[in-house]
């Protein structure tokens, strides 16, 4: 047999590729920028909810609190689907699952036109958005970051986690102004296009590994042969869970995360605008001072990952949760009827904290879990989404029975504080060497 014939006969993902010359750009920064832009599509439907809270309340007459019960819904759900996701892009590829999830947040958002009752909101925008969402959650960035990257890992994350604010950024202001000039009807239908416009991108130029187009991966020494699908998805992400929760560590990345998701998604994304409307401010001006956030989460969240690349991410953590929970203390003192110069100023800062703890808290799940860090970070997400999702609820009904939102800004305060503590404990993992086996981290 020829040495051509022996060569046609090795498998492509086998074949030793040489790197792409040192001008060209990687092509893992293509396939980022398309998730960045896929994410940012995703993110039309997180920047709705508090701008449903007042018209739906008026149209319908259901309680803020039984809105708020569909909100909690999809945020559970955002959080509980992110390690299945993970598990399923490794099945069945990263394309196809989130395809199919953009397809599903068009037809959960599409859908809520025609409601005429409660447990529809509740079906719509809290199952099939929040089945959808969670399968766009960071996992998919986390997945992403580890099979494109090897180095950069802290940067990228942080760019990706950004695009969610860019994506709340852009469609604040329009989907305001689109409920208060044209009803929530139509906000409800942008979304759904929104989801769907972003769909031909992921199809046609997202790719789900490296070696599918014959490169290594970003500041890899070799190549790296892409893997075979891995059957049983869920078995999978139960196993990485039953493993997890054994250790320490996942306890104290899990609780800190939970209170991330609290004081952010749960409270500031979902009853930030109707709070500042409570003290008079206009619908229009509260999201903008909302989508203003985005603008500095972005930087925020790109800094927090420059930052994890040279830091301790257990600082970090400390640090972030300490900060925001001083803002949100300060907050009730802060709204009123027209924009000042106080305001601007936690809008800033709270916004360079919104998610700056992301890159920190999937370092730290990579550091102590190895090559199932993506689907231990989903079970953590997970716990992000408990966690708004418990303020979404708790939210709305502490505005029906106090008749203001106060008491749930000291208490996420407070909670921030509980989680600067918590991330300082957590333990560090000894650095392996490279080919060793990977060890179970200690137990608290």
């Amino acid at each position: 047999m020829t040495q051509t014939t022996e060569a046609a006969q090795v498998p492509e993902d086998a074949r030793p590729v040489r790197p792409a010359p040192s001008h060209r750009i990687h092509r893992a920064w293509f396939v980022a920028a398309v998730t960045f832009v896929t994410i940012i599509g995703a993110a039309a439907f997180r920047s709705l909810p508090g701008l449903l809270i007042d018209p739906l309340h008026e149209e319908f007459h259901w309680s803020r609190g039984t809105i708020g019960a569909a909100v909690s819904i999809n945020l559970a759900l955002y959080g509980l689907t992110a390690p299945f996701a993970a598990a399923l892009m490794d099945r069945f590829g990263i394309r196809r699952v989130v395809a199919v999830a953009l397809t599903v947040i068009a037809v959960g958002s599409g859908l809520t036109v025609w409601m005429t009752a409660a447990w529809q909101l509740l079906l719509c925008w809290g199952l099939l958005v929040g089945l959808g969402s969670g399968s766009m959650a960071l996992a998919f960035a986390a997945t992403v970051t580890n099979r494109w990257f090897t180095e950069r890992k802290g940067l990228v994350t942080g760019i990706l986690t950004a695009a969610s604010a860019s994506g709340q950024l852009i469609f604040l202001p329009l989907l305001s102004w689109i409920v208060t000039e044209h009803d929530w009807r139509p906000a409800a239908v942008t979304v759904a296009l929104a989801a769907l416009a972003v769909v031909p991108f992921v199809w046609l130029l997202l790719r789900d590994h490296p070696a599918d187009v014959g490169q290594m991966p970003y500041g890899a020494k070799e190549f790296v042969p892409k893997p075979e699908p891995v059957r049983g998805a869920a078995r999978r992400a139960v196993t990485v869970l039953f493993s997890a929760v054994r250790t320490g560590p996942f306890w104290l990345l899990a609780g800190t995360f939970a209170i991330c998701g609290a004081s952010t998604n749960g409270l500031v994304q979902t009853h930030f605008v109707p709070a500042a409307h409570d003290h008079g401010m206009p619908i229009t001006a509260a999201a903008s001072l909302l989508a203003v956030i985005g603008v500095f989460d972005v930087i925020g969240t790109i800094a927090s990952g420059w930052f994890t690349d040279r830091f301790e991410p257990r600082r970090l953590l400390a640090v972030y949760y300490a900060l925001r929970g001083i803002s949100l203390l300060f907050l009730p003192m802060l709204l009123a009827p027209s924009v000042h110069p106080p305001m601007i100023f936690f809008i800033v800062f709270y916004g360079l904290d919104w998610v700056a703890t992301v890159p920190p808290t999937l370092a730290l799940c990579r550091e102590q879990y190895g090559e199932d860090s993506a689907i231990v970070f989903g079970w953590v997400l997970a716990s992000h989404q408990v966690g708004a999702a418990l303020v979404a609820l708790l939210g709305g009904v502490a505005r029906d029975h106090f008749g203001s939102y106060d008491v749930v800004w000291y208490a996420s305060g407070a909670l921030c504080a509980a989680a600067a503590l918590m991330a300082l404990v957590i333990r560090r993992r000894r650095p392996t060497v490279p080919g060793a086996p990977v060890v179970a981290p200690a137990s608290a």
